[in-house]
């Protein structure tokens, strides 16, 4: 039951002790907020710097920062890491594109799909390896690719796929740790795999998949410097790679 206000007077007090205790609430709340934003920033300007542009602009509207990729075995590791971000990148795009259905049957889709999952499952694994030291997420330019073309699709991958085998192939080398040259290894195999997939998807010649444009007179697989590779990255990635200190 509803107890009334004895007079005029009191439902007017009441009504300023209400507004009254909005406001200190407010002014508290306010304070409180700037407060924890200035400690937040000035805390975390380390983050901010590793972020590939500024949080608080638009990406089309800034000229992105160079992203040092570092030295040792991070900076392999974060070598490694910008080519599966844009691998991952692509095939997201690729598999969510209108015509997908339409373009690839149930065989292509299928396969799409699960070189899509292993790439996102590799530049997941390589983000978390690296922790704080991981690049920020890099930026991409998928212009050049016509998502609803089929033979353009098939073209960039075939490009993406021998690419990151050559990569993981010359930056062997540079690992020191066998942990990581064991794991990286094992990374470049399926990344084979996924090239011979593709090369099967675009070519019908049945020996392509060990063409000699990927396989030298040894019968080894090529092996890029990080140099060679990023050139040819270079077109699709909006971020500067600084890859010196490898």
């Amino acid at each position: 039951m509803r107890v009334p206000l004895s007079n005029s007077k009191e439902r007017t007090a009441s009504a300023k002790n209400g507004e009254n205790l909005r406001r200190r609430s407010f002014l508290k709340f306010a304070g409180f907020a700037t407060a924890s934003t200035a400690v937040m920033l000035s805390g975390c300007k380390e983050v901010l710097d590793k972020l590939p542009y500024p949080v608080d602009v638009d990406p089309d509207d800034y000229v992105l920062k160079t992203v040092r990729l570092g030295k040792g075995d991070t900076g392999v590791l974060n070598y490694a890491y910008t080519l599966e971000q844009l691998e991952a990148e692509f095939y997201i795009q690729v598999v969510a594109a209108s015509g997908f259905a339409s373009m690839f049957n149930y065989y292509e889709q299928r396969s799409l799909r699960e070189i899509r999952d292993h790439e996102v499952v590799h530049r997941d694994f390589l983000k978390a390896a690296l922790g704080d030291k991981a690049i920020g997420q890099l930026k991409f330019d998928f212009k050049a690719v016509n998502f609803e073309d089929k033979q353009s699709i098939l073209q960039t991958a075939k490009t993406f796929e021998d690419l990151g085998v050559a990569a993981y192939n010359g930056a062997g080398k540079r690992l020191a740790s066998p942990d990581l040259l064991t794991i990286a290894g094992k990374i470049v195999s399926v990344e084979a795999r996924h090239a011979s997939i593709i090369r099967s998807l675009v070519d019908t010649d049945p020996t392509s998949f060990a063409g000699d444009d990927i396989i030298d007179m040894n019968g080894l697989d090529l092996a890029y410097e990080p140099a060679k590779v990023l050139e040819a990255a270079n077109p699709f990635i909006l971020n500067k790679i600084d890859a010196s200190e490898l």
